[in-house]
């Protein structure tokens, strides 16, 4: 990877819709260089997908909140469940945005994206806490992104 590379990625951070063309005008380098560019980095894996970013709130999922979870380590040796199987019981649910194995008092944190505190509320109540192999849950509210 190099410089030009980089301006690559960075523009398509920006705005993975624009196409070659533009992303050439902008850069001025040729549009063969750029499509074999962004055909290279999708090749080797750097650019794995192209996505969209959301206004949450005109979807009216107003509140995104992270709940941190400490499996319950016995019962899941009891039941014969690795984390890595719990992780893939609770992820789902389509309220999940993200979740990841982490380090730290924690072992799992998921970010959640709700309409309301009460949807947040059944989340962790109605699904999160009668899954077996959870013994405690931290729920923090985002108060802005």
């Amino acid at each position: 990877m190099d410089k030009l590379d980089e301006k690559i990625i960075e523009i398509l951070k920006e705005n993975s819709k624009l196409s070659t063309r533009k992303i050439s005008k902008k850069l001025m380098v040729p549009i063969t260089t750029v499509y074999h560019r962004i055909k290279r980095l999708e090749n080797n894996g750097i650019i794995k997908n192209y996505t969209v970013s959301l206004n949450y709130k005109k979807l009216g999922k107003c509140i995104t909140a992270y709940t941190l979870i400490i499996p319950d380590y016995e019962r899941l040796k009891n039941d014969d469940i690795t984390p890595e199987e719990l992780v893939d019981k609770i992820k789902k649910n389509k309220t999940i945005e993200n979740i990841s194995l982490i380090t730290g008092r924690f072992d799992i944190i998921l970010k959640i994206r709700v309409n309301d505190i009460e949807e947040l509320n059944r989340f962790n109540n109605n699904f999160l806490l009668r899954i077996h192999g959870i013994s405690k849950t931290e729920t923090l509210i985002v108060l802005k992104e």
